[in-house]
C-alpha cells in the first residue's frame, strides 16, 4: 500500500517535529522505519511519474508538467516505453487499486471540464495504465467540497452529497475496493491524497481544532519545530535552522495576523483530517486480518508550496463558481475567512517556509525544502521497527522496492514496446537492516533548477544563479556554500549532471518555457 500526500512539507508530521496532530502516521513511524533523506522530484506530476515507473520523470515523459510539449521527455503523460508498478503487479497476480489524484494523464484545463477528452492517446487513465479500479481526480487541484470532475473507473461521476469531502471520499472508496473480508488475492493500493494541496478547504470542526494554534506566527513556530526535530534523533546531527526565506516577511510585520493564523489553521486541519483517514484505512486492514501482512509506505510528493495564487493566471484558470452556481472567490483575500467551499486560497510563502523546516526553499525548487520528504515504511516481521535511516534514496526506488517485496518479475516489453531499464534500486535490504545506499549518484531538474548528489556532496543550482555545493553530512540545511573553494568537485558533479541530462532528454528551461505557453502550468 503506497500512500502519497500532496504538497506537505518535511516537518508537518508529529514525527518530524510538527505541532499538527498526526498520531496514526506517527504510529506507522514507530512501528516501522523512517528514511530521513528520501527525495522526491520537487513537484506533483514529475514525482508521480517517477514513483509509478521507477524512472526519472523526463524518461517517463513528464519532465515538467502535464502539457503536451511535443518532446519525448515533455509529452505530459506516461510514455509507452514505461511500465507502471500497477501494470507489472497485475501481470504477477495482484489486484491493482487506485484512489485519489492521477495527474500523469495529460493536460486538463480546470475551467474546461465539460469539454475534456479523457482516455485518448494523450490522456491515459489509471485503468489504461494497469489499475483495475479507480476513483478520484485526474488533474492537479480543485474543490474538496464540490469538485467539478471526478472519475469512477473510466466514467465521470457527479458529486451531489452535501457532506462530500475529497479526503474522506477517496479513503471510503479505497476501503470499499479492498473489500470487507481478507483478500483471497494480494492487492496493491495506491492512495494519492490531494491534501493538503491548495485550495485551503476543511470542515469547520477540524479548523476549530487549530483556530488558536498559530497566533504566535511562523517565526516562533519554525524555531519550535526545529528544536523538536533536533531532539527527536531522526537526524544524525541537529543541523542549523535555515534563516527565514528572504522573500517572506517577519511575523511581527504582518498586517493581517488573524487571517494569516487562520490560513495555517486550515492547512493543519487538512493534514489532521488526512491522518485520521490513514487511521481508518489501517483499522480496516486490521478488521480483515491483513494489517500485519501489508507493506505500507507513506510520503509526500514535494515540499510545502509557496504560491500566492496570483501567479500564472489563476483567476482565469480555475472555475469561478461551484457546480450549483454559487461564486468562488479565487485568491488570497485577507477580508475573507479561509476554509469554506466558496474560497480558493493557499497558505503562501511564509507558512510554506514553516512546513519545510529546517530546510531552504519550497516546492518546485531542488534545494532540500523542495525535494525532501520523510518516507515511512512499515512491514511487521520483515522490517525491524523504530529505526531511522539517513542514507539518500529517491522516489525512483519505490517501484523496484515494491516489485522486490512482491516477488514480481519486470517484463522486458509491454504492448509491443521495449521497456526502459529502471533507474531505481530496491530499498528492501537496507530497510530490513541488510545494507546501505550511500555511493550512487542522484539527479534532479525541474523548471531550470538543477541538482546532483553523490555521497555527502550535493551540487545544486537555482535557475539563473551559480552552482552551489554543500556537504550534506555537515550542512543539510544548505547554509555554507563550498563551491568557491571546491572547484574540482563542482566540475566533476556538473559533468555528471550534464551526462545525465543528455541521457534523459532534459531541455534548457528557455526551450521548455517557450513551449509551455501562458497559463498552462497552474499547479
Amino acid at each position: 500500500m503506497l500512500i502519497l500526500v500532496d504538497d506537505m512539507g518535511f516537518s508537518d508530521l508529529g514525527v518530524t517535529g510538527g505541532e499538527i496532530r498526526t498520531p496514526f502516521i506517527d504510529g506507522l513511524a514507530r512501528e516501522g522505519v523512517v528514511l530521513s533523506a528520501m527525495y522526491n522530484c520537487g513537484r506533483c506530476c514529475p514525482t508521480r511519474a517517477s514513483l509509478l515507473t521507477g524512472l526519472y520523470p523526463h524518461k517517463a515523459g513528464v519532465g515538467h508538467m502535464t502539457a503536451q510539449l511535443s518532446l519525448p521527455a515533455y509529452q505530459g503523460h506516461l510514455r509507452n516505453d514505461t511500465a507502471t508498478v500497477a501494470e507489472v503487479l497485475r501481470l504477477n497476480g495482484y489486484r491493482t487499486l487506485m484512489a485519489g489524484k492521477w495527474h500523469v494523464g495529460g493536460d486538463f484545463q480546470p475551467r474546461d471540464v465539460d469539454s475534456w477528452t479523457v482516455g485518448d492517446v494523450d490522456h491515459p487513465t489509471p485503468l489504461q495504465r494497469g489499475f483495475e479500479r479507480y476513483y478520484g481526480t485526474l488533474y492537479g487541484a480543485g474543490s474538496y467540497f464540490a469538485p467539478h470532475h471526478m472519475m469512477a473507473d473510466d466514467r465521470r461521476v457527479l458529486v451531489e452529497a452535501d457532506d462530500f469531502y475529497m479526503t474522506d471520499a477517496v479513503t471510503d472508496q479505497a476501503i470499499a475496493m479492498i473489500g470487507s473480508a481478507a483478500p483471497p488475492q494480494p492487492f496493491f493500493l495506491y492512495l494519492a491524497f490531494t491534501a493538503p494541496h491548495w485550495p485551503l478547504q476543511a470542515p469547520r470542526d477540524d479548523i476549530a481544532r487549530y483556530e488558536n494554534a498559530y497566533q504566535g506566527g511562523w517565526d516562533k513556530a519554525r524555531v519550535a519545530r526545529h528544536e523538536r526535530l533536533a531532539a527527536s534523533g531522526l537526524f544524525r546531527r541537529p543541523w542549523a535552522l535555515s534563516p527565514r526565506d528572504p522573500k517572506a516577511g517577519a511575523w511581527e510585520d504582518s498586517p493581517h495576523k488573524d487571517w494569516e493564523a487562520m490560513r495555517m489553521a486550515v492547512y493543519a486541519a487538512m493534514v489532521d483530517r488526512m491522518d485520521r483517514c490513514v487511521g481508518r484505512l489501517l483499522d480496516h486492514l486490521t478488521s480483515i486480518g491483513a494489517r500485519d501482512d501489508t507493506l505500507v509506505m507513506f510520503l509526500s510528493d514535494n515540499g510545502g508550496c509557496a504560491k500566492s495564487l496570483d501567479e500564472d493566471g489563476f483567476a482565469l484558470s480555475y472555475p469561478d463558481h461551484l457546480p450549483d452556481g454559487r461564486p468562488i472567490a479565487i485568491g488570497n483575500r485577507p477580508g475573507l475567512r479561509p476554509g469554506g467551499s466558496q474560497t480558493f486560497m493557499s497558505y503562501g510563502r511564509c507558512w510554506s517556509n514553516l512546513s519545510n523546516t529546517p530546510f531552504r526553499l519550497h516546492k518546485s525548487w531542488v534545494h532540500e525544502g523542495g525535494i525532501s520528504t520523510p518516507l515511512i515504511v512499515r512491514w511487521p516481521g520483515r522490517i525491524p521497527a523504530g529505526r531511522a535511516i539517513d542514507d539518500p534514496a529517491h522516489v525512483i526506488d519505490l517501484m523496484p522496492t515494491i516489485l522486490d517485496a512482491a516477488g514480481a518479475t519486470m517484463p522486458r516489453e509491454m504492448g509491443g514496446h521495449a521497456l526502459q531499464t529502471l533507474d531505481g534500486v530496491s530499498l528492501l535490504d537496507p530497510l530490513a537492516g541488510g545494507g546501505q545506499l550511500a555511493g550512487r549518484m542522484l539527479f534532479w531538474e525541474h523548471g531550470g533548477h538543477r541538482a546532483a548528489r553523490v555521497g555527502n556532496l550535493k551540487l545544486v543550482r537555482e535557475r539563473g544563479h551559480p552552482w552551489e555545493l554543500y556537504d550534506m553530512d555537515e550542512d543539510r540545511t544548505e547554509l555554507s556554500d563550498r563551491a568557491p573553494n571546491c572547484g574540482a568537485d563542482v566540475s566533476r558533479l556538473e559533468a555528471a549532471y550534464d551526462d545525465w541530462a543528455a541521457a534523459c532528454g532534459v531541455e534548457p528551461w528557455r526551450v521548455v518555457k517557450r513551449r509551455i505557453g501562458a497559463g498552462r502550468d497552474a499547479s
